[in-house]
């Protein structure tokens, strides 16, 4: 078994996504036109993944998100 694999992540492949294009600086415009979404579909992920960190906001998710291992800093 590997790392990878005993890891389950608390975000789903969009989330995670979603949150790395965050990380680098862009806004919700430019990761909806990078991932071929609406604005809207961009929000929601980030709204449901702030839901399951139980914090107030894109920022604090992402810090939560560095602390627990979820996102790396490139």
């Amino acid at each position: 078994m590997t790392d990878e694999s005993k890891h389950r992540s608390l975000l789903t492949v969009r989330e995670r996504e979603i949150f790395n294009l965050l990380v680098d600086d862009n806004t919700t415009k430019d990761i909806a036109g990078r991932l071929g979404i609406s604005e809207k579909t961009v929000r929601n992920h980030i709204s449901n993944t702030i839901q399951k960190l139980g914090v107030s906001g894109r920022a604090q998710a992402i810090i939560e998100l560095l602390r627990l291992d979820e996102l790396k800093l490139r």
